[in-house]
């Protein structure tokens, strides 16, 4: 390795947050305090130190790369690290009652390995080797998999945990597989060293050809898609409701990262072998989501039936960009992707914080009947999930609607005009499943036993938030889009 480009300064945000997630944890290890309010505290201030360090880095168009370009700081990366902040710190707010209530705060661990898990999301959202990037993605996993069992005496749980593991290793194996095959067939680990080895002829070799089969089948298991899609509604119902979101939204964002960094970096050479499985892969996803989440009745399942639908048409942005060898659309479609990916993961958000709202100390909010008269308990979060269900759905003036219109714009522009049809079809279809939680939540009677809905003021304040910028970025998409395009605009060379 060349130590002559060693810059501690580009990577930061990792630094900072690793020595703040070690301080955290020997710290806890003093507190006596069940409720970890000390704890909770000082992992929100975390994120606020590293939430500023990476925003100066983005205003101050910090573009370069370190460690022999292991990692890459790039506009990007700023921006999905900065989302990703957002979405754990939501994800604290959000479950710290339901963990609190469920004994899940006897030691600190939840709060730190949710720091971990963001600090693994981190190292693979500015990864620039193959290498780098299954070591961000390890430790993002290996803390996902310990937080989905938090509740060890929960024996759900406990049997979600090991799904999930097991699962979680075979995917982790696929990749490894396919690193490997790419390595023997281009010499390097490096994404800049492997799109030119590709471009130099090694597209001709059937090894890398075998490679990015096994490549985008770990990818594809870790977005949740169709057919790797067997572990999301299990490890969805069975871990803890807050895990569930964490699970379900900044890690897409991350996975998101690398799959461009691979596929549109790395192996842009070989977009008419990928851009086939992924248009199968999202076909698959929207057809088996969409249909399957209309036969649920747990909430928590449909939601996650719901994932798979969506990383479906995030596929669906990725596999448009290249047309006949052509990437002039590359930078929309791509940013396009981003921007339903970063929206998707703002609606999650808000369902999730919807279903933690109304789980209380001995009752958990996980069918869809539990959601019965809403409106006449609280018009205020009822409104919010309309505005949420709107936006899954796709139906203006949410950003929903906005989120996919990019989408099957870009396949548009690409000739894919089939599969923009296929696409809105099973949106059709999906409205069924989003536009019943509005009919439960607006027409059926409350059940007598509902009690009155109690929240703290951040929790109410944010989940307002929430609801309102589901609305505010329907009515005005521009900056956000602007944000994207331009972030992928100066991180590729398309």
């Amino acid at each position: 390795m060349d130590y002559s480009d060693l810059n501690f300064a580009l990577a930061a945000p990792e630094i900072v947050l690793a020595i703040l997630a070690s301080a955290i944890l020997l710290i806890d290890a003093f507190v006596d305090d069940p409720r970890r309010v000390l704890t909770h505290w000082l992992s929100l201030g975390s994120l606020l130190v590293v939430a500023v360090i990476s925003a100066y880095q983005l205003s101050s168009g910090v573009q370069s790369s370190t460690f022999s370009g292991l990692y890459i700081a790039d506009n990007m990366a700023h921006v999905l690290k900065l989302c990703s902040y957002v979405a754990i710190a939501v994800t604290l707010i959000y479950g710290r009652a339901y963990a609190e209530s469920r004994q899940m705060l006897r030691g600190g661990e939840f709060y730190v390995l949710a720091l971990f898990c963001l600090l693994g999301q981190m190292v693979m959202i500015s990864a620039g080797n193959l290498l780098s990037i299954y070591l961000g993605l390890e430790l993002m996993s290996l803390s996902l998999y310990a937080m989905v069992a938090l509740r060890r005496e929960h024996t759900i749980s406990t049997e979600a945990a090991m799904k999930y593991f097991v699962l979680g290793a075979l995917a982790s194996g696929f990749l490894l597989y396919g690193m490997s095959m790419v390595y023997g067939a281009t010499g390097s680990l490096a994404l800049d060293e492997i799109a030119t080895a590709v471009q130099g002829g090694a597209n001709s070799n059937y090894i890398i050809t075998f490679g990015l089969v096994f490549l985008v089948s770990g990818l594809a298991f870790k977005l949740g898609v169709v057919p790797f899609h067997m572990w999301v509604p299990d490890v969805y119902e069975g871990a803890p409701t807050p895990v569930t979101l964490m699970l379900g939204a900044a890690p897409k964002l991350a996975t998101f990262a690398i799959t461009l960094r691979i596929l549109a970096d790395g192996l842009l050479g070989l977009a008419a072998d990928w851009q086939p499985m992924l248009a199968i892969l999202a076909i698959a996803s929207l057809a088996i989501g969409n249909l399957t989440a209309i036969m649920q009745t747990s909430l928590k399942r449909m939601l996650a039936y719901s994932t798979i639908s969506h990383m479906g048409f995030v596929l669906l942005g990725l596999m448009s960009g290249v047309a006949d060898g052509n990437t002039q659309a590359a930078t929309a479609a791509y940013g396009g992707a981003m921007f339903y990916a970063i929206t998707y993961v703002l609606t999650t958000l808000g369902t999730f914080g919807i279903v933690l709202l109304l789980s209380r100390a001995g009752f958990e909010c996980d069918q869809i009947a539990d959601l019965k008269g809403l409106n006449r308990r609280s018009p205020l979060y009822a409104g919010v999930v309309l505005l949420l269900m709107f936006s899954l759905t796709g139906i203006p003036p949410t950003v929903g609607f906005y989120a996919k219109l990019s989408i099957l714009q870009a396949l548009v522009g690409a000739g894919h005009v089939t599969l923009a049809v296929i696409a809105m079809g099973f949106s059709l279809i999906g409205a069924f499943y989003y536009l019943r939680v509005v009919k439960t939540v607006y027409f059926d009677e409350p059940a007598a036993d509902a009690p009155a809905i109690h929240a703290s003021g951040s929790f109410r304040s944010v989940l307002t938030l929430n609801g309102a910028l589901i609305l505010l970025l329907g009515l005005l998409p521009a900056p956000l889009m602007a944000l994207c395009t331009q972030a992928i605009a100066s991180s590729f060379n398309f």
